[in-house]
């Protein structure tokens, strides 16, 4: 390897390493509001376990759950902008890229990897904070008013792997429940957070955002994918929807996400 050429790698590993420091800074940084009225799962007289509680949502044993309880505010307040949830995304990534690195690909340009976009590429943990965290009924035109913004800071370890899938050679296609007429804020915040080089950005025409909307999308889309001659070989997202339904890949990698589920 010539000098320029040694040159030039030095800075691209610099960039990457900088534009995923400041991800992680960006998400550390949120200041912590103290939040009235609650109690903590310690103190919770009836011995309510917020940790229990949220290890059997994630793993879709509770269901139908409209709200995060009260009592859990804190927890997961303390979850969200603490280190437990980067470290759990990160033995997320580090699976998926485990496995990803013993797929052998064709060549032909039709393997592909599935992300979900919010709360699995991006996170709205700023806007959660100022919600509740996931403790009142969820409010879709708050959050579509807070994504016009375009201002989502990258999950760094989801990050780290989106560059590695690109190295290995897989094309991503990005999946998401965000409807068409925000395709241009969508690709601006993602690519002023570090992606860039996707293969498809699949979006929702119109219509109501619920469970069963989502999953039908994504089940829609995905069968849509296959039936063109794509092979999803993994797929990853935040919520069951993501993965669940027809054609989900032939690994999947849920993300953890204790704000709110849909299935």
């Amino acid at each position: 390897m010539g000098a320029f050429s040694s040159i030039i790698l030095l800075v691209y590993v610099a960039a990457t390493v900088l534009s995923i420091s400041e991800g992680s800074e960006r998400i550390h940084s949120l200041i912590r509001q103290p939040v009235a009225g609650t109690v903590s799962a310690e103190s919770d007289p009836a011995g309510f376990s917020c940790l229990s509680w949220r290890f059997g949502v994630e793993t879709k044993n509770i269901r139908d759950l409209p709200t995060v309880p009260k009592v859990c505010q804190h927890y997961v307040a303390d979850y969200m902008l603490g280190d437990q949830f980067l470290q759990d995304s990160k033995v997320v990534t580090e699976e998926a890229f485990k496995y990803a690195k013993t797929v052998k690909l064709t060549g032909d340009g039709k393997d592909i990897w599935i992300l979900d976009v919010d709360d699995s590429l991006i996170t709205h943990v700023d806007f959660y904070a100022e919600n509740g965290f996931g403790t009142k009924i969820f409010d879709v035109t708050a959050l579509i008013n807070y994504l016009a913004q375009g201002i989502s800071p990258a999950l760094p370890e989801s990050l780290k792997l989106y560059r590695r899938l690109l190295r290995l050679g897989f094309k991503i296609v990005l999946l998401t429940g965000r409807m068409e007429p925000s395709r241009n804020l969508t690709e601006s915040n993602l690519k002023n957070v570090g992606y860039h080089s996707w293969e498809k950005l699949i979006l929702r025409e119109t219509g109501e955002w619920n469970d069963t909307t989502q999953r039908a999308h994504k089940s829609a889309e995905r069968r849509k994918l296959v039936e063109s001659g794509y092979r999803i070989i993994g797929n990853m997202g935040d919520q069951w929807c993501d993965l669940l339904g027809d054609y989900p890949g032939h690994r999947t990698f849920k993300l953890p996400n204790p704000v709110f589920y849909t299935e």
